[in-house]
């Protein structure tokens, strides 16, 4: 071998034994990553709460006096008109003891006449001196109790024709009745427990609203603000309905308050018991951080975190406190800050102190 070859089989020798320190000590290369920059923006917030639909207004038909059923005057299932008659009651013995009401005020209104008669020819005779004071005195008392015998029984009569009314159960509102709990025949007596038939107003209705003890509804929510529902089979309701109000008393048993919105129903889609889904406004916020939801992961605990880029081009894992999701996005509470780069795109290739090389994207676009 000549000493050119041996010169540079020894160098090639040197190169190959120096290349895997050499690459060693080269920086990682820098992976490529689409990012956002969080900036603050104005958004109108809204809560989805449960609720319950209950009637505007509800009434248990009842009798008020004893007796048999004659009839029912109303169709189950049907719209009624306060003052509608329903029920017919057999009226013979309150008609009956009403006549007899009736006779015993004409009784009584004649002895009162008769009465007073006597007590004015009583005091002529006594201005004449033909008859005693003392006679005088029970003429005047004679004439009193008449007058008020007669007042007994005006109320008396009143009463009967009070109870003959009874007799005839009318609606005592406007609104959808429901089936008849009797059929004719059925004897009923005054004030029992168990109504003869049901009526709920469904147009308007209400919704009543739980929502946590926690949130402060008494400034959040405002008076007929704007209320939309979902209903059970996930469709969105066509009318939109107000806010009542807000309850400031928490239920003890659910540790809620109640909030209520009306709703107009002329399909009577909405009906008493149904639980929906409500959607209020709860305000606007000036300097929300929105995250886009793909930048988001979702750890096995609940929590939400995103990858940040920092100052040096590196990446670490945050934890975010999300308020709630609008739209395909969260609406961060604390965890990141205006300007902060947020890697939306290459999540896949990167981990903890990884370096990288963000570029600019679209905001929330992937």
């Amino acid at each position: 071998m000549t000493t050119a070859g041996l010169l540079l089989g020894v160098s090639l020798l040197s190169a190959c034994s120096k290349s895997p320190e050499a690459d060693s000590k080269q920086p990682p290369k820098a992976v490529e990553v689409g990012v956002v920059t969080l900036k603050p923006e104005t958004v109108t917030l809204t809560r989805e709460l449960p609720g319950r639909v209950t009637p505007m207004e509800i009434a248990e038909v009842r009798p008020q006096v004893d007796g048999i059923i004659q009839k029912r005057l109303f169709r189950e299932g049907s719209q009624v008109t306060q003052g509608d008659p329903l029920y017919q009651i057999d009226s013979a013995t309150y008609k009956a003891a009403a006549d007899t009401a009736e006779a015993q005020l004409a009784k009584a209104e004649a002895t009162r006449d008769a009465a007073r008669s006597k007590a004015q020819r009583g005091q002529s005779l006594a201005a004449r001196g033909l008859v005693s004071n003392d006679s005088q005195d029970d003429l005047i008392t004679a004439q009193k109790q008449a007058e008020a015998d007669v007042a007994v029984a005006r109320a008396m009569l009143q009463t009967t024709r009070i109870n003959l009314a009874y007799t005839q159960l009318k609606a005592p509102i406007s609104g959808f009745i429901g089936k008849s709990e009797v059929t004719a025949g059925a004897l009923v007596t005054a004030k029992q427990t168990r109504a003869l038939a049901i009526i709920q107003q469904l147009d308007p209705v209400l919704v009543d609203i739980s929502q946590e003890s926690t949130a402060s509804l008494g400034s959040e929510f405002k008076d007929a603000a704007p209320v939309t529902l979902t209903l059970p089979d996930s469709s969105a309701y066509a009318e939109t309905g107000k806010l009542d109000f807000a309850d400031l008393t928490v239920d003890a048993s659910t540790g809620a308050i109640s909030v209520r919105a009306r709703f107009p129903n002329p399909q009577r889609k909405l009906l008493p018991g149904m639980f929906v889904r409500a959607k209020l406004d709860a305000g606007v916020r000036k300097d929300a951080l929105l995250l886009p939801q793909q930048s988001a992961t979702r750890k096995a605990n609940g929590d939400i975190s995103a990858w940040v880029v920092k100052a040096d081009q590196t990446v670490e894992e945050r934890t975010v406190q999300a308020a709630q999701a609008i739209g395909n996005k969260w609406l961060v509470e604390s965890g990141l800050s205006a300007g902060e780069q947020v890697v939306v795109d290459g999540l896949q290739k990167i981990k903890q102190g990884a370096k990288v090389k963000p570029v600019a994207v679209e905001k929330g676009s992937k």
